[in-house]
């Protein structure tokens, strides 16, 4: 029975997750981009910054959901450490908010939570059918945690558990490593808050060690973002660790106080769950006025202790920077930024190839063009570590329009790689190979090659701008560039072939001179190259057009054909 009764409790905390989950999905997906941008606007000053953290958090009932969006807002260079900090201090009293709300009997109300989200659902569509979603998941909650009750009511005058819990009466420190044990395994402070509460209501711990353990909680549910979150990031660090650090040195201050607490509490307010609701709030609140004056000394310190690593000149360009995968659950449209980012890295990358290979041009050192190697084995695993991270992205968590952006990023992946295909296993062996025989082309023959390699360079840097600003297809400064290239490589095709008429006329009847077959193979490398180049920006123009809305002629363009050496 005691492991049926271990199944149910962990079955009501896992239904508990998963109605904090419907929540928040159900607000993201009704306010989609609006929510960070409205996140963005209220972040004017630390009190400003403060509220919004503290709402944010009561309607998404998650700060982790909060502090990520956060996170992507500092990431960005749009907000400075010390609001989010302030925002991080609102939301740990907004994650207080649902616990006051349980200290009552407010089970009963549990029901009509959950009829009115499944006809919202139902019967509505858009911002409606998410708002459904919402009422469902705070049904789910308010039915998990009586359960949840239910089910340990009948325990907690248990012998041996009271033995248990008995030994931490005046061991305040165990009480406190014990609650942020709990919290930071069930990942959810209110399961544990609730339970603390419900050993209290049954006399089984007293309220000092109650307290003890609501401290613990706080610790434990600032954990999880610490070890789950990016560590290559050192903003995210930042945040996540400015927060752990404020909660351990409240909860330490105030060890040596909770005899006197608990004894004010009692004069105070006779009920225990209204006792452990309330310090649980009073102490985010006391930790919000003591650090709010003080923030922008504690953003110092914390840059101090976290400081931004110097470029590892030996990392691997291919090695992602911004792909967290904590990311993919919490906040979908964080998530399809970064991986936008990371997409906007191959465009940096498929320029270094082709300034190296067009350095190559340039000498009869072979390691010269080689260099660009890496450089495509680079964009190759950066190609496959996006293609990872979206592949991840539930489409029950991300709306429509989200998994159609990641569709499109993909999409401009698989382009840029062939290109980045065509430049590796055609352009770079063929300016190695003149480089081993010695050939450099004369500069009426270099000028048109390179002149396709500078326009390439400007096409990639517009093909970014496209990623990030979505154009809409009319004003897409890539349309005509096919007709420059294919002029471009006409005028170098018809000056090879007047070439050879005036070398036929010149030599009528005389055996052809090594001079004039050295410029022969010397304009058949030229024309070699600027067909390869000219592939390659067909794959740049087909890379917009995806961000664009995928027009008729990129979806005809099909996959690169497979280059020769």
């Amino acid at each position: 029975m005691e492991l049926l009764t271990l199944v149910d409790l962990a079955g009501s905390v896992a239904l508990l997750l998963w109605g904090v989950h419907m929540v928040q999905t159900g607000v993201q997906r009704a306010c989609g981009a609006r929510l960070n941008s409205l996140l963005a606007r209220m972040l004017g000053n630390r009190f400003q910054a403060f509220l919004t953290g503290l709402g944010i958090t009561a309607v998404l009932q998650s700060s982790t959901a909060t502090g990520l969006m956060i996170t992507g807002l500092a990431a960005r260079g749009q907000l400075d450490l010390a609001p989010a900090l302030a925002v991080m201090l609102g939301a740990n009293v907004g994650t207080t908010l649902i616990v006051q709300l349980l200290s009552f009997d407010v089970s009963s109300i549990a029901p009509a939570f959950v009829l009115t989200g499944v006809m919202l659902f139902r019967r509505s569509q858009g911002a409606w059918r998410d708002s459904g979603r919402v009422f469902i998941g705070l049904g789910l909650i308010l039915l998990s945690l009586r359960q949840f009750l239910t089910l340990l009511t009948p325990y907690t005058q248990k012998p041996e558990l009271t033995a248990v819990l008995a030994s931490m009466n005046s061991h305040d420190l165990a009480a406190i490593l014990l609650g942020a044990v709990l919290t930071w395994i069930s990942h959810s402070s209110v399961a544990t808050v609730m339970l603390v509460t419900t050993f209290a209501t049954s006399g089984t711990i007293p309220l000092e060690t109650a307290l003890a353990l609501v401290l613990g909680a706080n610790i434990g549910t600032s954990i999880n973002p610490v070890m789950e979150g990016s560590r290559t990031d050192p903003t995210a660090r930042r945040i996540s660790m400015g927060n752990l650090l404020v909660r351990c040195v409240g909860a330490l201050v105030l060890m040596p106080a909770l005899p006197f607490i608990s004894a004010l509490m009692t004069r105070l307010e006779p009920d225990a769950a209204r006792q452990v609701a309330d310090f649980h709030t009073l102490f985010n609140i006391g930790l919000a006025v003591l650090m709010m004056p003080a923030l922008s000394h504690y953003a110092r310190l914390m840059i101090q202790l976290i400081p931004t690593p110097p470029e590892n000149k030996q990392a691997s360009p291919g090695t992602p920077r911004y792909l967290d995968r904590l990311l993919l659950d919490k906040a979908p449209q964080l998530a399809i930024g970064s991986a936008t980012r990371e997409a906007m890295r191959l465009c940096d990358l498929l320029g270094a190839m082709l300034g190296t290979m067009q350095d190559g041009l340039r000498t009869t050192d072979p390691a010269k063009a080689g260099a660009a190697r890496p450089l495509g084995n680079a964009m190759e695993d950066l190609g496959a570590a996006i293609r990872s991270y979206l592949a991840g992205l539930d489409p029950d968590n991300a709306s429509q329009p989200e998994m159609e952006r990641a569709e499109d990023i993909l999409a401009f992946c698989t382009q840029m790689l062939h290109a980045e295909d065509i430049v590796d296993r055609s352009l770079v062996p063929m300016v190695q190979k003149m480089a081993r025989q010695r050939i450099v082309l004369p500069p009426d023959l270099l000028r048109p090659v390179l002149s396709m390699t500078q326009q390439l360079t400007h096409n990639l840097n517009i093909c970014a701008t496209i990623l990030i600003g979505q154009q809409s297809v009319e004003n897409n400064p890539l349309s005509g560039q096919k007709d420059f290239f294919r002029d471009v490589e006409i005028e170098a095709t018809s000056a090879y072939f007047d070439r050879l008429k005036r070398q036929s006329t010149e030599i009528s009847g005389v055996m052809e001179s090594s001079e004039t077959s050295l410029q022969d193979e010397t304009a058949t490398y030229q024309l070699t190259l600027l067909r390869d180049l000219r592939r390659v920006n067909t794959h740049i123009v087909a890379a917009a057009s995806y961000p664009l809305g995928a027009g008729e002629d990129t979806m005809l363009l099909g996959p690169a054909p497979t280059p020769s050496t």
